[in-house]
């Protein structure tokens, strides 16, 4: 697959200096799937997927090396941003007959995270600090997150995530924690016994309750730093 990206991505470029990259011509050309992000909002990803990309990027500044929201104030909580994202892939559903999943990218650090992702309506997700906090990652105990390098503006800054254990403990167990950062499939499976979902799909018919507070998305590592 072919995974084109920026900071915020629509299906519309305006410029004065260059044409800019279409994505009908771009599918005429390639014979694989394309995803693209990142988007936040109904309209866009719904605009996105009228131009035939198979896959949407849902998320502006929530992992936890982003700082997009700290510098340009440009960002939507990632809740928010999966449900709309998600009601743009139903409504092109209903209009088309065409499904085009979407993948909820940043700010899921413990397996509660990644479960809520699905509920509100993803169909995959992208995981970056748990990644990082593997023993086998490159960083070593560093999430480098720099999405964004810019010699002027960068929008993505060094922080300390720790290591947390092998991959195969972050991801399958067995976990020695309590804190949900570990055997993030185990905690899916749980959570979609505990929902009655037996598949991805049906977790999207459970009931989400928005709290008027967020203790993290992500960022906990940054208001470590402070």
């Amino acid at each position: 697959m072919i995974v084109v990206q920026s900071t915020v991505t629509t299906a519309r470029h305006i410029s004065t200096s260059a044409r800019g990259l279409r994505f009908p011509e771009l599918l005429e050309m390639l014979d694989v799937p394309v995803l693209v992000g990142n988007c936040v909002a109904f309209d866009v990803a719904l605009e996105l997927m009228e131009t035939g990309i198979h896959g949407v990027l849902v998320g502006v500044g929530p992992g936890a090396a982003c700082t997009t929201r700290e510098v340009t104030g440009v960002g939507v909580p990632q809740v928010s941003a999966t449900l709309d994202c998600a009601a743009a892939r139903d409504e092109y559903y209903a209009q088309t007959g065409r499904y085009v999943p979407i993948i909820t990218d940043g700010g899921i650090r413990t397996g509660g995270d990644l479960c809520k992702a699905f509920v509100c309506g993803a169909d995959a997700v992208m995981l970056g600090t748990p990644l990082a906090q593997s023993e086998e990652a490159p960083g070593k105990g560093y999430n480098w997150g720099m999405a964004n390098p810019h010699p002027a503006l960068p929008r993505g800054t060094r922080v300390k995530v720790g290591i947390n254990g092998s991959l195969e403990q972050i991801l399958y167990g067995p976990t020695s924690v309590t804190d949900g950062t570990q055997n993030l499939m185990g905690a899916l499976q749980v959570c979609m016994g505990m929902i009655g979902a037996q598949t991805i799909q049906e977790m999207h018919d459970a009931e989400v309750v928005v709290a008027p507070s967020i203790k993290t998305e992500g960022k906990h590592y940054q208001l470590g730093m402070e």
